[in-house]
């Protein structure tokens, strides 16, 4: 058996999010940093859902307790990469750090971003259905930058919300389709270059180990050991998500399938577009953790 995990990204948190999801000491530790004796109470207000803060360790520990419930009925996956913030829960499924650290740098992660944000507001606009030419024509005339690339005709723009709504507009024109993301953060731009340092500021005093498997990083490739994870989490807070490149790397370890973890379904669903061969789902399709384990083991 052969397969790939990749853990989602945020933006698409709710409350009915992995239904059969049961409480454990990750999630007890989550609701008890983030104050909530419910966390899916809470997501249903969108306030409370979009704040950074809020947003980026609900997801973390989130997607790590759905993998450790889903973890004993498999063996080790043979590929792991995250999109975005996933990359916390995916350097921890591979062994680099435990959970607990995983949810302490999600909280460290997000006060720095927020506090870089607050000296330049922006946030982030999907773009599918043009070209790369177009993207860079938008992007030198409105002054943004690509924070995420997920193909040739997908990617995600991210600056000042002044210059997004000027790229919207131009991008409208061209049938372009576009849609703001529900991030109030400039993620993955050089707005985020003072977040980036003072991240890796953070993770020089975190002890970190060498990965148990193939883990692929949003920045710079495959991750080895310490040091390289150490750069890659702190550069991807301020520079291209490559997830075009992290898809084809996984690709390249001849996976039979690829399990997303995390609410929704769209790294799924981008996996199956480009590689119809190679079936993926979301764990969030299940009614429970067993059942995406089946699933897995079905075409293994």
């Amino acid at each position: 058996m052969s397969f790939a995990l990749v853990f989602s990204g945020q933006g698409t948190q709710h409350a009915a999010m992995l239904p059969w999801l049961g409480e454990d000491a990750i999630v007890r530790g989550m609701c008890t940093r983030l104050g909530t004796h419910d966390w899916r109470d809470a997501l249903a207000h969108p306030a409370w859902a979009e704040r950074n803060a809020n947003a980026q360790v609900l997801l973390t520990a989130l997607a790590l307790s759905a993998w450790h419930q889903i973890a004993p009925h498999l063996r080790s996956p043979s590929a792991v990469a995250g999109y975005s913030v996933g990359e916390l829960a995916a350097f921890s499924a591979a062994g680099v750090f435990d959970a607990e650290t995983a949810l302490d740098l999600a909280g460290r992660r997000a006060e720095a971003m927020d506090r870089c944000a607050a000296q330049t507001s922006g946030g982030l606009l999907a773009v599918t259905g043009v070209g790369s030419d177009a993207i860079d024509r938008v992007c030198a005339r409105a002054g943004l930058a690509i924070a995420i690339r997920n193909g040739p005709q997908s990617v995600v723009l991210g600056g000042p919300h002044a210059a997004l709504d000027l790229a919207e507009r131009v991008l409208a024109a061209q049938s372009a389709r576009c849609t703001r993301l529900r991030v109030g953060i400039a993620s993955h731009t050089p707005w985020m270059r003072d977040a980036a340092e003072d991240f890796l500021r953070t993770l020089s005093d975190v002890r970190l180990d060498k990965p148990r498997t193939a883990l692929f990083s949003n920045a710079a490739d495959r991750v080895r050991d310490d040091a390289g994870a150490r750069h890659a989490l702190a550069a991807q807070i301020a520079s291209t998500v490559r997830w075009d490149e992290c898809m084809e790397n996984v690709r390249a370890r001849h996976v039979q399938c690829v399990l997303e973890i995390g609410p929704g379904q769209a790294l799924a669903r981008m996996w199956n577009d480009r590689y119809p061969d190679i079936p993926a789902r979301s764990c969030d399709e299940f009614r429970s953790a067993a059942g995406a384990a089946k699933w897995v083991l079905a075409l293994g």
